[in-house]
């Protein structure tokens, strides 16, 4: 049940289909004292070779209803909805405002948690309010745009209130006829050097093509792909930060590809630390390594256990932080069993 296809069993599942699923398997766990982890789409996870002692709660809600609301088109998805359905859906019906999000796996209920971002647009732009299940009470809340607290691949659902809410649905606010974003590089060149005019259907083409040219887009067969997409986060970094890292990459006879970041910082790319720390595409250790289109993903190669992966996971980050005096922060979530904190 996840992309990178490692990891033990649970002792107990269930898929949840309705909110009151969810609210019973809660209170199944809490009953029984038992740990509690919910499951989305299983594209952002690495799951222990242990297992999980307790209960996995898949969400399997459906649904979507649409809208308007001040000219825009409204949309009330479920989250156990697939990401890229919706994405297909709303271009088809010429909605804008999450079309460069397209062939991102996964389902609907996780894009709030990590503030899901790429290729020059985040969730936070458009999502308008996320009804949740809330565990201090077990009873469903709204939550407005705003409350969410959404940052670079942040949110209070993986912040200040992880664990304390199960996403049920998410509505977004999208532009009927809006122009499509045109902000990441790759995008603006596929459309200067093709002479066609961009419109939505194209841009969510190009940007799968994208993708898929670095394995990011999950295709059956395709060994690139048994990974959780990026593994780390771009660092933002404080100017003091950026500026030592231009020293060093100078001494080295380097450039550092370099983004401007919320606040005056810079968001350097995660993909050049790694590759210029002797992680190049294409790495092979064992059963693990990197994809051979994309030095961020790291792949299972086969038979691969959890242990593999963190592994080589903590050699990157080590090594990158010995180089250039940086940390990289790992995207995907770790599931592992729980020392405390049980419901």
């Amino acid at each position: 049940m996840t992309t990178l296809e490692v990891g033990g069993a649970a002792r107990f599942f269930v898929e949840a289909r309705s909110e009151e699923d969810v609210r019973e398997a809660v209170e199944f766990a809490r009953a029984r004292n038992l740990p509690l982890f919910v499951l989305g789409g299983g594209s952002n996870l690495v799951v222990s070779d242990a297992g999980w002692p307790g209960l996995v709660l898949k969400i399997g809600l459906r649904g979507i209803s649409e809208g308007e609301s001040g000219g825009r088109a409204v949309f009330t998805v479920a989250a156990g909805e697939d990401w890229d359905g919706f994405v297909t859906r709303v271009v088809d019906r010429n909605c804008a405002g999450v079309e460069c999000l397209s062939g991102i796996p996964g389902s609907m209920g996780a894009t709030p948690v990590q503030n899901v971002g790429a290729y020059g647009q985040e969730v936070a732009e458009t999502i308008e309010r996320v009804e949740t299940l809330d565990l201090r009470t077990l009873k469903t809340r709204e939550l407005k745009n705003a409350e969410c607290g959404f940052s670079y691949r942040g949110s209070i659902f993986n912040g200040r209130e992880q664990g304390k809410h199960i996403i049920l649905n998410v509505t977004y606010g999208l532009r009927p006829g809006g122009a499509p974003c045109l902000r990441y590089a790759d995008v603006q060149k596929h459309f200067a050097s093709g002479g066609t005019k961009a419109n939505l259907a194209k841009v969510r083409a190009t940007v799968r093509e994208i993708r898929a040219s670095k394995a990011m887009l999950i295709t059956p067969g395709d060994e690139d792909c048994r990974s959780a997409g990026s593994f780390f986060k771009n660092p933002v970094l404080t100017e003091e930060a950026h500026g030592a890292v231009l020293l060093r990459a100078q001494g080295r006879g380097l450039t550092v590809p370099s983004y401007p970041g919320a606040g005056g910082q810079k968001k350097v790319s995660a993909a050049w630390l790694v590759e210029n720390s002797g992680f190049a595409k294409g790495y092979v250790e064992g059963r693990v390594g990197l994809s051979r289109k994309h030095a961020l993903a790291i792949v299972n190669r086969g038979g691969a256990r959890a242990q593999d992966i963190l592994e080589l996971r903590n050699r990157i980050q080590q090594r990158v932080e010995e180089l250039w005096g940086v940390r990289l922060v790992a995207e995907p979530v770790v599931v592992d069993w729980p020392e405390s904190g049980r419901l």
